[in-house]
């Protein structure tokens, strides 16, 4: 990764901040899509609790160019404003972003009941677990392709490293394995 662009979002009345980060990062994951990219990643640098305002897009100058040709981010380019493309500092860190999934789901429950694999004390035991190990990790809320459903896709940050290991992303711009600059 040698290049990168960055989306501020903008503080406005009309739409909440975590809205308009999910709509950015959906307009965001349909270009990847569009563009059948694996080599494009993506960043939340001011992450602490919530994802922040500064929504990070990294890959080569090319990728880049090719990603900006279009305008993708639509009507929400008015409440973001967006960077040319950047060369990566010198003096970085590095760390992968991907999702990370709850094992426990209302789907899985009733996989177990159809089958009849699980009892009824099991049934509470698992809804009692299941209500208390939701997931705190950072998240964004998007709307899916297929069934028009809202899910969210929650987001693990690995720790920090001072090598970078290449890799593929997915159409999200995340990855168990490639890594993406952090400054």
């Amino acid at each position: 990764m040698t290049h990168y662009i960055d989306i501020k979002l903008l503080p406005n009345k009309e739409i909440r901040e975590n809205i308009l980060l999910n709509q950015v990062y959906t307009a965001f994951h349909k270009r990847l899509y569009e563009m059948k990219s694996d080599t494009i990643g993506v960043s939340f640098p001011e992450y602490h609790l919530k994802l922040g305002k500064l929504f990070r897009v990294h890959g080569s100058k090319d990728d880049l160019q090719i990603l900006q040709a279009k305008e993708w981010l639509g009507k929400y380019s008015t409440y973001c404003k967006v960077s040319d493309i950047k060369n990566i500092p010198d003096e970085v860190q590095y760390r992968s972003i991907s999702r990370i999934q709850q094992n426990m789901t209302q789907a899985k429950l009733r996989r177990l009941i159809k089958r009849g694999s699980i009892s009824d004390d099991e049934i509470k035991a698992y809804k009692i677990k299941m209500l208390q190990g939701g997931l705190d990790n950072p998240y964004v809320e998007l709307v899916s392709m297929s069934n028009g459903q809202l899910h969210r896709r929650f987001l693990n940050f690995s720790e920090l490293q001072s090598v970078e290991n290449k890799g593929k992303f997915d159409f999200f711009g995340l990855s168990k394995v490639a890594t993406i600059p952090w400054f």
